[in-house]
């Protein structure tokens, strides 16, 4: 199943090896066969599904639109905002330094269920390309509530964090 976003909790050595590929192919390989195969079996807890949900927190996060620099820092950083680590349009891999980590874990505790709500249905429902639902809403919040957990874990552990999704 395509466009399941993942965030990952990583160190300071992992984020070495993933900037050391000089192809992006080699970037993505990297990731699907040495660190989610370890983060799914041997670090759970460093490691935050999101579902399809990422998609719609982004919107409700930012400025409304799936666009890496639309919004407001920190908050456009929580999925899209970072440094590009893989351009293809068929993947997407986003990194966050430890300093952008405890920005944002600053200011998600202060994001309420009923902010969340107001946000997410100010998205343009043509441009996110499905209707806006109460049920999506709260798929939404269900999500964003384990995102939020793993950003302050995160922050807490001064390590940055990668988001990623297949297209």
């Amino acid at each position: 199943m395509g466009c399941l976003g993942l965030h990952f909790s990583l160190s300071a050595e992992e984020v070495e090896t993933l900037r050391g590929f000089d192809d992006e192919a080699d970037r993505v390989d990297y990731l699907h066969e040495t660190l989610e195969e370890e983060y799914f079996e041997k670090h759970p807890d460093r490691l935050a599904e999101s579902d399809k949900a990422w998609d719609a927190m982004h919107r409700a996060l930012s400025d409304g639109h799936l666009s890496w620099d639309g919004g407001e820092y920190p908050l456009n950083h929580v999925i899209l905002g970072g440094e590009l680590l893989c351009t293809e349009s068929d993947f997407i891999m986003v990194l966050k330094t430890p300093d952008q980590v405890r920005d944002v874990a600053a200011v998600l505790p202060g994001i309420s269920e009923a902010d969340l709500r107001s946000r997410y249905f100010a998205i343009d429902p043509d441009e996110y390309g499905m209707e806006l639902s109460e049920e999506d809403c709260g798929y939404t919040w269900h999500w964003f509530q384990h995102v939020r957990e793993f950003w302050l874990r995160a922050a807490q552990e001064e390590r940055f964090v990668l988001f990623t999704a297949d297209q």
